[in-house]
């Protein structure tokens, strides 16, 4: 393997060389917005999980089968 192989390009032309060299380490460390991002998927995902838990119960899931099946009904 050649050393201009593993040489950064002066200027990333391609989509995936733009995603190599960017410098997603610098931006995590020195902006807020990055931290309080992954601090609120993390915060957020939990409670995302329950409310699915919650909507798709089976006592649910029969419940708005039943609404659905009397719509229908009153439409025909």
């Amino acid at each position: 393997m050649s050393e201009s192989a593993s040489r950064p390009m002066k200027f990333p032309y391609t989509f995936t060389a733009k995603i190599a060299q960017f410098p997603l380490k610098y931006y995590v460390e020195n902006q807020w917005i990055w931290r309080y991002w992954m601090i609120g998927i993390a915060v957020s995902l939990p409670v995302f999980y329950k409310i699915h838990k919650l909507a798709n119960s089976p006592e649910n899931v029969s419940k708005w089968a039943e609404i659905r099946r009397k719509e229908a009904a009153e439409h025909h």
